[in-house]
């Protein structure tokens, strides 16, 4: 899928080597998109990867001033958790919470998001409902750029070749601010929008809205305002005459087309409903969250920060192994470089309990933990392995005992077909790790990007329940 796969330990090294590649190289950072459109040939021309996924500093949350940065790395679940974000930002962490399951989040970043342009991005809305700001840097030096200046069409960027998105900023929320976003999928979870809305109103002492920024997605070729239904909140208080107007004129905004997941009428009619819904929420005194406390992250006492960053650069290829630890075991193997991390494990490191169920990050079969944090490997480049610690489903037996999920799953018959089980055993395991008492919403939380193909849920969750029995006894 590729030639030539670089792991960089400095910001500088991949601006060089992007310099150097220009169209030829990508970046990746979570990779989640991009590895799949390389297994596809959708990227024929791209030759070249650029790993900045140990640049130390990258994955940073900050405030300067009343303006919130995040770095390059910050991934979803960096945003759901962070204090700053649902406290001055919450259409942000709102959005970030909806996008894939806990083990796409703990990989996918805001940035890669946001690179990818598609209209269907669940956090270009809330960002571009926030005024956001993306820093762009080459050799050359950096330039800033205002989100909506940033997207030359669908999926298309003012990007040039050699530059990498390295920050996005915008200011935090004021006192008299409030926001929402709102999506609409097609299932409860790893659903791709079909209509998504953020709203950020500024609001006086009488309850008067003073500024208005209605945004929408999955409606046009790229994230959009709606002007005429920003202009109509100005100056009035959020009544229900004024919420239904408003919700009316926002849907006359965008020409949403047809496609697999709606008609444009739908599209149409869902904009109305959710701009009021959102409208509603603003006007009540505390906007609620819509996240639950405690959400299950499944990645580990690092909350997947880079702690230990490379020393040096280091190209992989077919002549070089990857070194890595497995289960606790030192592996050293010279082959699988042009692979997902999936198939050098199975067909490379020979550890057949992790399954290929999709290959595309949505059944969660090859759920693995990557320096401590729940990762599908399908995701995954394999030279990612190179000094990594990996555990798989192999690895959860210790001292010739098994874990208290692999005990419950065969004492409540959890297993049925057993394709799904590895899976759902890894982040079973990262669960009870993470919340000693997990209730029945957490528990549902944690496996919302595993999918048992024979619907044995039931039991599944049950096991779960006994684990953290058995596990508490212990």
């Amino acid at each position: 899928m590729w030639e030539a796969y670089y792991s960089v330990s400095t910001l500088s090294e991949a601006l060089s080597l992007l310099n150097e590649y220009q169209d030829r190289a990508r970046i990746v950072a979570g990779g989640t998109d991009l590895i799949l459109e390389l297994e596809r040939g959708q990227r024929p021309t791209v030759s070249t990867i650029i790993d900045i996924t140990r640049v130390k500093g990258l994955d940073q949350i900050t405030l300067h001033g009343e303006t919130i940065r995040l770095g390059a790395l910050v991934t979803h679940n960096h945003v759901v958790s962070s204090d700053l974000i649902l406290s001055r930002a919450l259409p942000l962490a709102q959005a970030s919470w909806e996008v894939g399951a806990p083990q796409i989040r703990n990989r996918a970043t805001i940035a890669g998001n946001i690179i990818t342009a598609s209209p269907a991005n669940d956090t270009i809305t809330p960002l571009m409902a926030l005024s956001a700001e993306v820093t762009l840097a080459s050799v050359d030096g950096e330039r800033t750029i205002a989100l909506n200046d940033f997207y030359a069409g669908f999926r298309q960027t003012v990007m040039r070749p050699n530059e990498m998105l390295t920050a996005i900023s915008f200011p935090a929320f004021a006192e008299n601010e409030r926001g929402v976003f709102m999506k609409l999928g097609l299932r409860r979870a790893q659903a791709i929008s079909v209509v998504d809305v953020a709203i950020v109103v500024g609001m006086d002492a009488n309850l008067t809205v003073t500024s208005a920024r209605i945004t929408m997605g999955s409606v046009a070729p790229t994230i959009i305002h709606a002007p005429v239904a920003e202009n109509a909140l100005i100056g009035r208080q959020l009544t229900s005459e004024t919420i239904s107007e408003v919700a009316h004129l926002a849907s006359l905004t965008p020409s949403p087309i047809d496609d697999v997941r709606s008609t444009a009428d739908y599209r149409t009619e869902m904009i109305k409903v959710l701009v009021a819904r959102a409208l509603r929420r603003l006007a009540q005194d505390k906007v609620e969250t819509g996240i639950p406390v405690n959400p299950p992250m499944l990645w580990g006492d690092h909350k997947a920060t880079v702690i230990d960053g490379l020393s040096e650069q280091i190209k992989h290829s077919a002549v070089t192994p990857i070194e890595t630890t497995i289960n606790g075991k030192a592996v050293s193997i010279n082959s699988g470089h042009h692979k997902s991390l999936l198939h050098w494990l199975r067909e490379d490191a020979k550890l057949l309990g992790t399954k290929e169920g999709c290959a595309e990050g949505e059944c969660g079969a090859c759920t693995i933990f990557l320096d401590g944090a729940a990762v599908m490997a399908c995701m995954v480049h394999a030279p990612r392995a190179h000094h990594a610690e990996i555990m798989t489903v192999e690895g959860l037996k210790q001292d010739e005992m098994l874990h208290p999920i692999q005990n419950a799953f065969i004492e409540e018959a959890a297993v049925q077909c057993g394709y799904c089980t590895p899976g759902f055993l890894m982040s079973g395991a990262k669960l009870l790790e993470e919340i000693e008492h997990p209730n029945r919403e957490q528990i549902n939380y944690s496996i919302s990007g595993n999918l048992c193909r024979c619907t044995g849920y039931y039991k599944i969750v049950k096991a779960f329940e006994e684990a953290s029995k058995a596990k508490n006894k212990s």
